[in-house]
């Protein structure tokens, strides 16, 4: 079979049907060392399977494979170009194969756009989940106006939520540096020339306070910042970050960054200093616990597994319920909160550091550095 001919399966529609519960038999054929640094967690345990390229040419037939012959197969690559010939060798096996369009790389900037309930002032609040990563990002309209919220480097879907929505992007802000991925918010910025806005903590590389070359708003805990109607308070909650901020609408939604999330909170250790910024950490916890209501809707930048979605498929929670069930809240006392942030931390990514350099501007990488930088699935949370 000519790979011209062989059948591709979009990203997005993959994930709409691994979503909607469809049988889809999802073939990795990356060796393990790349499956284990990220796979499509959205396909179940039975129905995903990681058998390297090289001994699919071993075999004889599809049940060598242990592959089930009545069920479709998406075959995944690294880019989706040995995809192609896998699937076309399975399908000549009397399988359904198709081969992911773009493969893992494609996977990894794939966003799915979710609703969310929106606060009274603000006409709809949509997240953006970046699911090979499990980072989420924000767009907020009010009165044909939107404001972005930690925006990926391809900043494309955000910008067609916000045209979609029938809203123009008044401006781009990013909750803190992130270490994880590449900001797309200074690029987005300049596209539009809307302000970028991030906290001054957060423009310097926190590893030896090299001031980082960065055009942006500076945010402080006395800036509100409109966008049509709706009036978006910025709240300083250091700890994962020394410029970690939360912005809250309407005493109804916040949207945490990696400060709070739905089942843990941000790690404090990124910067060497996670003594310091545990303390910084559990004073900005104590704060939220006594100052927002059970009611308020968490919305965080990031999630560790698919056990924190709702049924709907988003990644939010009840303040209440969170504090109920987050075991980063569960601790009574900081020296029962230091005791567990040790027990939980392991060791991050080396690539965090080159990342948190492209976030302030004092480094420069192409995309195929950056694909490189951002392989696999977020570490931010203590867990």
């Amino acid at each position: 079979m000519h790979h011209a001919t062989v059948p591709e399966i979009d990203p997005a529609e993959l994930a709409r049907q691994l979503e909607h519960g469809d049988a889809v038999q999802v073939l990795d054929i990356r060796a393990p060392g790349s499956v284990a640094a990220g796979r499509i967690e959205l396909a179940s345990d039975g129905l995903f399977h990681n058998i390297v390229g090289s001994r699919l040419a071993t075999v004889r037939s599809a049940d060598d494979l242990g592959l089930d012959r009545g069920v479709p197969v998406a075959v995944v690559c690294a880019h989706g170009n040995s995809s192609l010939p896998a699937a076309a060798f399975l399908r000549q096996l009397g399988l359904d194969a198709k081969s992911l369009r773009g493969g893992m790389a494609a996977w990894m900037q794939l966003c799915l756009q979710r609703e969310l309930p929106a606060p009274p002032s603000v006409d709809a609040l949509i997240q953006l989940d970046r699911i090979g990563k499990g980072a989420l990002g924000y767009v907020l309209v009010s009165d044909g106006a939107a404001l972005v919220v930690d925006a990926p480097r391809d900043w494309s879907a955000y910008r067609a939520a916000a045209e979609a929505a029938g809203a123009r992007i008044v401006g781009v802000a990013d909750t803190h540096c992130h270490a994880d991925y590449i900001s797309g918010g200074p690029a987005l910025a300049g596209a539009l020339g809307v302000p970028y806005y991030l906290h001054p903590a957060d423009a310097v590389y926190p590893y030896d306070g090299t001031p980082g070359r960065l055009r942006f708003e500076p945010l402080d805990p006395a800036r509100t910042l409109p966008v049509g109607r709706a009036r978006v308070h910025v709240l300083h909650t250091p700890g994962h970050t020394e410029g970690s901020v939360t912005f809250t609408v309407d005493d109804a939604v916040a949207l945490t960054g990696d400060f709070v999330f739905v089942a843990s909170v941000g790690r404090p250790d990124l910067a060497g200093r996670a003594e310091e910024w545990t303390t910084t950490l559990w004073n900005s916890l104590e704060s939220a616990r006594a100052s927002w209501n059970d009611d308020m809707l968490i919305c965080p930048a990031h999630y560790a597994s698919e056990r924190e979605r709702n049924v709907n498929g988003a990644v939010c929670a009840r303040f209440g319920d969170i504090r109920a069930s987050n075991q980063g809240l569960e601790p009574n006392d900081h020296e029962q909160f230091a005791a567990w942030v040790r027990k939980h931390t392991a060791t991050f990514p080396d690539s965090y550091r080159a990342i948190k350099a492209v976030n302030v501007g004092l480094l420069t990488v192409d995309d195929f550095e950056a694909e490189v930088l951002e392989t696999g699935k977020n570490e931010c949370a203590v867990a």
